[in-house]
């Protein structure tokens, strides 16, 4: 349709608008730029958590999975054929996404979840998906929130300090990890015995990020590291600033709770999609791209499961979307402008994961490729996207910079990962 083809144009936020290379450049140069110390968007920070630990038989953690809106809890070990056993999960609201919390009151929160867990383990395994400056004890000291987290005394605090110190238990051990480290080593431990050259832990559901594993050598920004390891980095790439942002990526953001932070995760990950839709079809509204304009405006911010069940086709009878238009042709400007944003998204990660897998300067032969462990709803349940994603990832990952991969999703990869994590470290 000529006028969502136009108007997606004229508001730059067409995926045909986007220079893949261009921008795969700019992501490879923060990452460099984050690696040195040097002013970033991308934060690369590191973890102190290597990929080449040995797990170890009969020998329980807990592992704690903090991530978007969810928290799980769950007693993880290895039993003697070195077989993954996970009992007792316990599912938990978040603290702090429904209602601002104090310090005092988060982690009095998130203790009283703990409480059937004390005498499980004297080591914890913490998947804690929002950036953290990772301790060389593996503790972590929180840099700021994301995903719509309400508790602002916790900035700058120890989180596995202040969480024991909550429980009563200073002296058990946390290590702490972003939910795409975890991912990473989930990914890695569910494919052993397979060649891979690296891996890579990637997450898109609520929010985004990714992690690789980096040569110490180019951690400049940390003294004291052996220069002959390695260790994972998490990017924080959500806060990508390479793309130009829309005027209805600008409106978008002003009504969010941190307007000018994690400006790229804003433009496709699932905590923010329907808001992005809402904003771009109000405008259309405002533009006359449909008969009844009113309706549209009128409508609350839809949620990314609203804008991906109308452009399906599921459930309409029961769609708010659906039910402020009026026509046929208003219903397929409406999908027309959602599909926009999808390919736009898709091309976007395909940016992001290409330039990671660029960084590493690995898998250059298909018998040793990169291993991507990706999680989330978004990547495998949006409309159309993984295919757009793929497409436009294995046309960019062509002639000089041909390169392999593989893609695999783990059950449980964050809960995984993080009793690993612990086991091993």
């Amino acid at each position: 349709m000529d006028k969502v083809k136009k108007f997606l144009e004229a508001h730059n936020i067409s995926a045909s608008n986007l220079d893949i290379k261009k921008l795969v450049d700019s992501f490879i140069v923060e990452m460099e730029n984050g690696l040195a110390g040097k002013e970033s968007p991308l934060l690369m920070l590191p973890t102190y958590i290597e990929a080449d630990g040995e797990v170890v038989a009969n020998q329980p953690v807990v592992a704690i999975d903090a991530g978007g809106t969810n928290l799980r809890i769950a007693k993880v070990y290895f039993n003697d054929e070195l077989k993954l056993m996970t009992e007792n999960i316990r599912y938990d609201k978040m603290p702090a996404v429904e209602t601002e919390l104090s310090k005092k009151e988060f982690f009095d929160t998130l203790a009283s979840y703990m409480t059937d867990f004390k005498e499980v383990s004297d080591k914890i395994g913490f998947c804690f998906s929002y950036a953290a400056e990772i301790l060389p004890n593996k503790d972590g000291k929180l840099v700021e929130w994301s995903k719509e987290v309400k508790a602002p005394e916790v900035i700058g605090e120890i989180i596995g300090e202040q969480l024991l110190k909550a429980m009563g238990t200073p002296d058990k051990q946390v290590v702490l990890m972003n939910d795409t480290v975890s991912t990473l080593l989930a990914g890695k431990a569910a494919t052993a015995g397979k060649t891979y050259d690296t891996y890579i832990g990637f997450i898109l559901g609520t929010g985004t990020n990714a992690a690789y594993i980096e040569a110490n050598k180019n951690i400049t920004k940390t003294d004291g590291l052996d220069l002959n390891g390695s260790m994972i980095i998490n990017i924080e790439s959500g806060n990508f600033g390479g793309v130009t942002s829309s005027d209805i990526d600008i409106a978008f953001d002003d009504s969010t709770k941190n307007p000018g932070r994690y400006s790229f995760e804003k433009m496709f990950a699932g905590g923010y999609f329907g808001g992005l839709c809402s904003t771009a079809l109000k405008t259309a509204a405002d533009e006359g791209l449909f008969s009844d304009a009113e309706k549209i405006k009128a409508l609350n911010e839809l949620t990314t499961e609203v804008v991906n069940k109308f452009v399906q086709g599921i459930d309409l009878d029961n769609n708010l979307l659906n039910s402020a238009l009026q026509t046929n042709e208003d219903k397929a400007t409406a999908s027309g402008i959602i599909n926009g944003l999808i390919e736009r998204a898709a091309k976007l990660v395909a940016v992001n994961l290409a330039a990671v897998i660029l960084k590493t300067g690995k898998a250059k032969t298909a018998e040793k490729p990169v291993l991507m462990t990706i999680e989330g709803t978004t990547f495998y349940k949006l409309h159309n996207f993984r295919k757009m994603f793929e497409t436009y990832l294995k046309n960019f990952l062509s002639g000089e910079n041909k390169r392999y991969y593989e893609i695999v999703e783990v059950e449980n990869s964050s809960l995984i990962g993080a009793a690993i994590a612990a086991i091993v470290n």
